[in-house]
């Protein structure tokens, strides 16, 4: 259980205008008009969302309305055969978090890999010469309409802007939807003490993953030192530290709690308010932001390594075993333990290899074969990925 009160965000009109003025100085470059089509899928008390329809609103756009289990014709709620709400709808809006965009990509892989030994190396080799020709500014026309038409059709066939938030996208999802889907996919960072604002990555980036893009205008940006963490922003190449955030769009606090708004919220010498991120930052080259850790979610194991709870998760979310992750560590433990809800179909899969057939659903949860199969191969797909070993979990719990 959880203990403690919940933290409410005062969020004022001033703060969502100012959001608002920050993100559609990026977007009007798209050229958006009554034409589009977005899709909101996500509930309004998440701010990514309110501010999404916000921005919709002001260029009258129009706006259909779906769920995450309803949202593409492979989606759990959609019997089959049937569509989904992309497929009716058509958007050609989205703003995802990167959860919906992960499962995207691993049902997308299944079923290339369903196909054969040969169609998967042809895919890969589609994949790997779209974003060189990408970055040449060079188009692929004939391999969009052959190749990858079918990944389109997912998001309804019309998508030309994915804006995505809320938590790391895994710069294999990143790469591998951009190229697919045809269109900017825009990391963007932000909290919902921020107005979901404060870096968007431009629409001509379409080479970079990993980064969150430059600072929107109307927002300030600092690092400051964490000691505790070795992040200092006289790091060499690049500075590091904790992000401060600063502009109409920093919020007035936490509601009814004061101690808590005077220790997250700061004012300069100039009289600036600064909101005190958590999260560790390193300024890129051209200015663009990368998110590279976060003190709250660092932990120190036995032997003094630090783990990022966060970096582990996004790795992992990727493997095919895996509907969503947990991953938690603990100062007296020389590992990290995983908390898995596993993919349905692929769980049973791994069931039926090790003779379990006759196991009913909630039973392969509680079997040690299967649970040990299934940290077999989160620990197997965390070295590809080239995890630290001391980032692979020791140990997994099957969650229904």
């Amino acid at each position: 259980m959880f203990k403690g009160n919940p933290k409410g965000v005062i969020i004022t009109h001033a703060n969502i205008v100012n959001s608002l003025n920050s993100f559609l100085y990026v977007l009007m470059k798209m050229k958006i008009t009554d034409k589009d089509m977005y899709i909101g899928y996500l509930p309004l008390a998440h701010v990514l969302e309110l501010i999404g329809e916000s921005m919709m609103m002001v260029l009258g756009v129009s706006i259909g309305y779906s769920t995450p289990n309803t949202l593409n014709d492979k989606s759990t709620m959609i019997k089959r055969g049937q569509k989904g709400d992309a497929t009716v709808l058509q958007p050609t809006v989205i703003a995802c978090v990167p959860l919906v965009l992960e499962r995207i990509y691993k049902g997308v892989n299944e079923v290339i890999k369903k196909k054969g030994t040969f169609f998967e190396n042809l895919f890969d080799f589609c994949i790997k010469y779209k974003l060189e020709a990408t970055a040449r500014g060079e188009d692929t026309p004939i391999m969009d309409r052959l190749i990858f038409r079918g990944i389109k059709a997912l998001l309804g066939g019309r998508v030309r802007m994915i804006l995505a938030g809320g938590a790391p996208l895994s710069p294999e999802s990143h790469d591998f939807l951009r190229t697919a889907m045809g269109c900017p996919l825009m990391q963007g960072y932000g909290l919902t003490e921020t107005c979901a604002c404060s870096t968007l990555m431009t629409l001509d980036d379409m080479v970079s993953t990993g980064r969150v893009g430059p600072p929107v205008r109307g927002v300030k940006i600092r690092l400051v030192n964490w000691e505790e963490g070795n992040y200092r922003v006289t790091d060499r190449p690049r500075p590091r530290g904790e992000i401060l955030i600063s502009g109409g769009n920093v919020t007035a606090g936490y509601y009814k709690q004061p101690e808590k708004t005077a220790e997250e919220y700061i004012v300069d010498e100039a009289g600036d308010r600064w909101f005190k991120s958590g999260d560790i930052g390193l300024v890129e080259a051209d200015g663009s932001l990368k998110i590279i850790d976060r003190k709250k979610d660092l932990v120190k194991l036995q032997f003094g390594e630090y783990v990022s709870l966060g970096k582990v998760e996004s790795a992992l979310k990727t493997c095919p075993l895996v509907d969503n992750v947990c991953i938690y560590g603990d100062s007296s433990k020389s590992y990290v333990v995983a908390l898995l809800v596993p993919d349905r179909a692929n769980i049973q899969k791994l069931a039926d290899r090790l003779g379990k057939q006759g196991l009913e659903f909630n039973d392969l949860f509680r079997d040690r074969d299967v649970t040990g199969a299934a940290l077999r191969e989160l620990v197997n797909y965390g070295r590809q990925l080239r995890l630290e070993k001391f980032e692979l979990p020791g140990a997994v719990t099957i969650c229904a």
